[in-house]
């Protein structure tokens, strides 16, 4: 054998494994057999610590258990400990979906503990007689309860970043709020003018719509605090000894610092998707009521000349290779792209969740890969939008004054003092001749002079609250 290759075994055969890999056999078939995405496990953290901090559990609570002896207990805890802070993410190189039911990940995963606790031994790798993948590392354990556990505490986290980050953007919409408090403008229904509001109620109400949709992300993921470590292959525990689930779970709470409870029932808990389906409707939500606001955004400063020109978003780069001077709202687009991505997202977990059949459902993989991504891309454009446009965004306090004199929406404000017919009337005229509504009603005599001006206050006409901070909890 090359001295650069080492040889390893499975149920298939014999096969050459590069002499340095800390992976093995069942990692080399998963590489040839699922070169579909190109994107390793690696590459997601929060997955390849989460596995490491189950692994960690099942070792200490098959040491309490006098399942696994001292030195290999302490090897592995080791090996896990360094996995869990960033060493060895390049040997985790299974594709993100796969075949198996997560099984390519979790031997990944075994593979490359069993070798790092090797050569914290001082054996070389692939000395499996003294530390096995199967029998040591994955000791009491299948894919089919460390997986979703895995997958469950990846997901709690990078929900947790996700809050963060729409935190910073609640707060953003909160200052433009504050900051445009007073200035008016004409509200819209159906894209046509409405009554009078301010851009500060406008932006505050935006500010609200996140902070809904944070208390939302926050009760669902509670779900998936709910595993079902323990439950070996199907849920009824085969070969997992008395006292491991409550053990197990104990562990992995204090190993990760998260609430974390076993299943009341293992069998329902092994095949179940529902925390997921469930976790990804909510994430949908968010992101249709953020591409809603950018569909906003975009709108309201549509122009400069021929559009809204309501706002002005920050020109962060040229907008077009032929027409020179444009810019183009390119960080609410790209915030829509990502939302439209994490639409398309759910309806694979739906799907994925819904393929389950009996006691397993064998496509976890692509729920946990759709998810993890919606939640990291969603992560990075809230934080895009809030740093790069929503910080920056100016009033066109002047355009909007003019629009709100001249608006036909104004009669409304005036049904109570004039009654609807007058008002139809007067409206009728404005549009008409071009004339001002308050114009049209001091000529007709409707109202004096000194009633209308103070009906027509901004505070009045938009039923302006006391200035506050339109940042809510």
């Amino acid at each position: 054998m090359d001295s650069a290759v080492r040889l390893e075994h499975d149920l298939i055969g014999d096969r050459e494994v590069p002499a340095d890999a800390y992976w093995g056999v069942h990692t080399l078939r998963a590489l040839e057999n699922f070169p579909i995405t190109g994107i390793p496990i690696g590459t997601a953290p929060f997955l390849v610590e989460a596995l490491a901090s189950v692994k960690q559990a099942a070792a200490e609570t098959n040491h309490d258990l006098g399942l696994l002896d001292d030195e290999r207990h302490a090897a592995i805890v080791q090996a896990c400990e360094d996995i869990r802070g960033g060493a060895l993410r390049d040997q985790f190189v299974v594709d993100v979906i796969q075949g198996g039911a997560g099984t390519s990940t979790n031997m990944n995963a075994n593979e490359v503990i069993a070798n790092r606790a090797l050569e914290i031994l001082g054996h070389p790798k692939g000395s499996y007689a003294v530390v096995h993948p199967n029998e040591h590392v994955n000791l009491s354990q299948s894919t089919n309860d460390v997986y979703p556990t895995a997958v469950k505490i990846a997901l709690i986290f990078a929900t947790r970043s996700l809050l963060e980050a729409m935190e910073v953007l609640q707060a953003s919409f909160a200052r433009k709020a504050e900051e445009f408090h007073d200035v008016l403008k004409m509200g819209r229904t159906q894209l046509q003018d409405a009554v009078p509001m301010t851009l500060g109620q406008e932006f505050g109400a935006y500010a609200v719509m996140i902070a809904e949709d944070r208390s939302r992300l926050q009760e669902a993921v509670m779900m998936l605090h709910e595993i079902n470590l323990g439950a070996t292959a199907i849920g009824t525990q085969l070969n997992a000894p008395t006292g491991y689930v409550p053990t197990a779970c104990a562990h992995l709470s204090r190993i990760t610092g998260l609430p974390l409870v076993s299943a009341v029932d293992l069998i329902e808990a092994t095949q179940d998707c529902g925390a997921f389906v469930h976790v990804s409707g909510v994430l949908k939500r968010v992101a249709v009521k953020v591409s809603k606001i950018c569909n906003d955004l975009r709108l309201l400063s549509s122009g400069p000349r021929a559009g809204l020109n309501e706002i002005n978003l920050p020109a962060v780069q040229a907008g077009s290779s032929i027409m020179p001077g444009k810019v183009n709202p390119v960080i609410p687009e790209v915030v829509n792209q990502v939302a439209f991505q994490i639409i398309g997202n759910d309806v694979t977990v739906s799907m994925a969740a819904e393929a389950g059949q009996l006691q397993l459902n064998a496509f976890e993989p692509v729920i946990g890969y759709s998810m993890a991504a919606g939640l990291a891309r969603l992560r990075e454009a809230m934080l895009v939008l809030a740093e790069r446009c929503v910080d920056g965004i100016t009033a066109n306090a002047e355009l909007l004054a003019r629009e709100v004199a001249d608006s036909i929406g104004l009669v409304t404000a005036l049904n109570p003092y004039i009654g609807y017919a007058a008002a139809t009337e007067v409206a009728k005229e404005a549009l008409l001749t071009g004339r001002g509504v308050a114009e049209l009603v001091l000529e007709k005599g409707l109202m004096d002079a000194d009633r209308l001006a103070e009906v027509l206050r901004p505070e009045v006409l938009a039923n302006l609250a006391p200035r506050e901070s339109a940042q809510h909890g």
